[in-house]
């Protein structure tokens, strides 16, 4: 008998996304195969990482490795705070491939055009690193990213910022789907930055609308750090352990349902 085939889901969530490694590790150490990955925002950069056949060691190496500098820069478009392409620059050094035929684990980058609107979703051929910019353009803060069909794409969690149906397409029969965003206390004291209050606010939509994406998965994973803003890199040590304390959590679960 075949065994059941495992996706992965990985939400959007700014600077909380360390959780995203934390959770890969854990997976990892109890060897849960995974056999697709879908992922927003973040959760694109840790899923394109895992499905390019980085190791968990090495997904937390890069992590710990990565500051500002390396994922913007000032923009010149007067749409736009900021361009992430110094991040796509990072992203294309550390990656072992870059491109979708030549990853190790399906995987699947959300984004949305913001003509239509409706997601856009990248897999099976292509070049990652640019989907994975697109994935990750939050609107305001960063430029769109312009396809080769000259869409304008921006971050997948304007509409789908917990990918659970873009893993389930991919065939999956067990969802395991992490949720940064919709988890534990709210942080208590009002952003102090122009960023801040961007991403404060953003958060405010991103909760309601993941929440209602969590029926859809077989194991929802949620670690309790909604007290740690998402422009904070500072704390990716703290999101990282909440990450590994929540998938534990939820192991013994996960291994029922594999086994059944």
């Amino acid at each position: 008998m075949a065994r059941k085939k495992i996706g992965l889901a990985l939400s959007g969530g700014g600077a909380r996304g360390f959780a995203h490694v934390g959770v890969v590790k854990v997976l990892t150490e109890n060897n849960i195969p995974i056999d697709m990955i879908s992922g927003t925002s973040i959760g694109s950069v840790v899923g394109g990482a895992l499905a390019s056949g980085m190791t968990a060691d090495e997904i937390e190496a890069m992590a710990h490795a990565i500051r500002w500098r390396d994922i913007t820069r000032p923009s010149f478009s007067p749409i736009a705070l900021m361009s992430n392409v110094p991040f796509g620059k990072f992203l294309q050094r550390k990656f072992p491939v870059s491109r979708f035929e030549d990853l190790k684990i399906p995987f699947a980058a959300v984004t949305v055009d913001l003509r239509k609107p409706e997601c856009v979703v990248f897999k099976d051929t292509g070049e990652m690193i640019t989907a994975i910019r697109a994935s990750c353009a939050v609107p305001a803060v960063f430029t769109p990213v312009r396809d080769e069909s000259n869409r304008i794409l921006v971050d997948g969690g304007v509409i789908a910022p917990l990918p659970i149906d873009a893993v389930k397409e991919m065939g999956a029969d067990i969802i395991i789907a992490v949720d940064l965003l919709s988890s534990g206390a709210s942080f208590n004291r009002a952003p102090s930055t122009a960023l801040g209050m961007l991403f404060s606010s953003a958060m405010v939509l991103l909760r309601a609308v993941s929440s209602n994406q969590k029926h859809k998965a077989d194991v929802m994973i949620i670690p309790e750090i909604a007290h740690i803003r998402p422009d904070r890199l500072s704390q990716r040590e703290d999101c990282q352990r909440l990450g590994e304390e929540a998938t534990r959590s939820k192991i013994d679960e996960i291994k029922r349902l594999i086994s059944d």
